[in-house]
């Protein structure tokens, strides 16, 4: 997800101070992850040196001037363009963990705890994700759903890569 694009369409419901952008995306997309302001107001900057947006008004504050910012008619025609195109789906075909168990066949270092390891990373973090799935609302339900479905298909490949182990090594060792 492109901060610049999410920043467009929250502007569209209503033009925004960076403050407010910055709350409006850590609660609705953050999750965990929130944007630092230097990151918000750098994206500001080059959506309105792109003429995506334009400064709606300046109020006093008690540093600098709070701008408040406002998409314009390219920047409507940007976000439209961006919903409208489809996202390429991640492959995950040159997964880290992919490579720390070849390497670790390679040099004889143990595959099965990798694979163990990550398991057990792989359901605290589904329990983690269920237990805020109930907490949340129905637009965090389905956030936390698409996580869930995410690591259920890892921990599918990590069972499939376990039962495979002893095949998996002597491949690599030819």
């Amino acid at each position: 997800m492109t901060v610049a694009q999410t920043f467009l369409g929250l502007l569209e419901s209503q033009p925004r101070h960076g403050y407010d952008l910055k709350r409006a995306y850590d609660e609705r997309f953050g999750h965990g992850r929130p944007l630092h302001y230097g990151q918000v107001y750098a994206t500001l900057s080059r959506l309105l040196k792109q003429g995506l947006v334009e400064v709606d008004g300046v109020e006093p504050g008690d540093g600098p001037e709070r701008k408040r910012y406002a998409i314009t008619d390219a920047g409507v025609t940007d976000v439209r363009r961006w919903l409208s195109h489809p996202e390429k789906p991640d492959l995950y075909l040159q997964s880290t963990l992919y490579t720390k168990v070849i390497l670790a066949l390679l040099t004889g270092r143990s595959a099965t705890e990798i694979l163990d390891s990550q398991r057990a990373e792989h359901l605290r973090l589904m329990r983690e994700l269920t237990q805020r799935k109930t907490r949340g609302d129905l637009a965090d339900q389905l956030v936390c759903d698409h996580g869930l479905f995410h690591l259920e298909a890892d921990l599918r490949w990590l069972e499939l890569t376990a039962a495979r182990l002893d095949d998996l090594a002597r491949t690599v060792a030819r």
